[in-house]
């Protein structure tokens, strides 16, 4: 490819992005659904946060299954002047297995959630694992999209699990499936510190 041929392609790249760009006018948050089997759901979602916290905005998280707090990301973020979170989980449910329990801790996160949803002063959530929650029917789909319906417009929303109840995925912004190819524990490999936890 001669420099000619590849600064006509690239211009021509460039008018498509820009125009796109210029038909892009509406500023407000957007719900986004990190979905799907594969590694790095949660990392993405905290990830996105890192970068709003970066631009000085408010943020808050609740992780709706762990419960432990010497994750990474716990770690890190738990002394973040602009950022609360809510450890609200017992475990993975195949490890508390106690449903009623399991139901009274999602039922706690989401009161928790709905204040979250309502205060201006937030300008990005993280609900970690809140798709299972619908899943195993701990709760209702109904009130979580009035409630993200209903959030102040600047306010953005990461939702992270493996499936998203079709009334989320109805009303979000973004949607991106991580999937799995491979994974280093089904080749044996321990989970780690830093990789995943």
């Amino acid at each position: 490819m001669t420099d000619n041929t590849h600064a006509t392609r690239m211009q021509k790249k460039k008018d498509v992005v820009d125009g796109r760009i210029a038909k892009a006018t509406e500023e407000r948050g957007v719900l986004i659904l990190l979905k799907g089997n594969g590694k790095g759901k949660s990392s993405s979602a905290f990830g996105t946060l890192a970068r709003s916290l970066g631009h000085g905005q408010q943020g808050a998280v609740i992780q709706f299954i762990k419960g432990r707090r010497e994750t990474g990301e716990y770690l890190f973020f738990r002394d973040h002047p602009r950022l609360d979170w809510h450890v609200m989980g017992h475990g993975f449910t195949w490890e508390t297995q106690d449903r009623e329990r399991d139901i009274e801790a999602a039922q706690a996160a989401w009161k928790v959630a709905e204040g979250l949803l309502q205060d201006p002063n937030y300008h990005i959530i993280v609900f970690d694992e809140m798709s299972y929650m619908l899943k195993y029917g701990y709760l209702e789909p109904e009130p979580i999209v009035e409630a993200l319906r209903n959030r102040p417009r600047h306010q953005s929303v990461i939702i992270t699990g493996r499936t998203m109840a079709q009334p989320l995925q109805d009303i979000a912004d973004t949607i991106s499936t991580v999937q799995d190819e491979r994974h280093a524990f089904r080749l044996g490999v321990k989970a780690q510190a830093g990789i995943e936890f």
